[in-house]
C-alpha cells in the first residue's frame, strides 16, 4: 500500500474511495459525482493522492484537485485562469493569475456538460507528454 501522503493509480483511487466514504454526507456524494465526471471527460486521467490527503487528477500534468471543507467541496484547476469557462463555473480563486476553482455547497449542482468541457480544456492546455531525451 502506498504511504498515506502520496500515491498514484490504483492505490490513489482506493484512498479517494475511502475519503468519499469517510465524508459520509453530501460532500462525499458531491466529490464522487465530480470525480465520475472528471473520469468520463478524460478516461486517460490518472488519479493521485498528494499533500497529506488531497485527491488530484492528472493528464500530462495536474488538471485539478478535489478538496473537501466543512461547507464546500472545492475543485481547483491548476491552470484555470487560462481555461475557457463560457458557462461561468469558476466561482472561487478568481483573483489569481494561475488557478481557478469551483466551490460547490450543499444542495448545489454543477452542469455536467459544462464541467466536462472545462476538464477537457484543462487537459488540452497541459498538452502532450514531454518526450524524454
Amino acid at each position: 500500500m502506498a504511504s498515506s501522503d502520496q500515491a498514484t493509480g490504483a492505490a490513489a483511487s482506493k484512498l479517494i474511495d475511502q475519503r468519499i466514504v469517510d465524508l459520509g454526507d453530501w460532500r462525499g456524494e458531491t466529490l464522487a459525482r465530480m470525480r465520475a465526471l472528471i473520469l468520463e471527460a478524460d478516461p486517460e486521467m490518472t488519479e493521485e493522492w498528494k499533500w497529506m490527503g488531497t485527491p488530484v487528477w492528472s493528464h500530462h500534468g495536474i488538471v485539478c484537485t478535489g478538496e473537501s471543507y466543512k461547507k464546500a467541496v472545492k475543485l481547483t484547476f491548476i491552470k484555470g485562469a487560462s481555461v475557457p469557462d463560457p458557462s461561468g463555473l469558476f466561482n472561487s480563486s478568481l483573483e489569481g493569475n494561475t488557478r481557478r476553482a469551483i466551490d460547490i455547497h450543499e444542495g448545489e449542482k454543477v452542469d455536467a456538460r459544462a464541467f466536462k468541457a472545462l476538464v477537457k480544456a484543462a487537459v488540452a492546455l497541459n498538452g502532450p507528454a514531454k518526450k524524454k531525451r
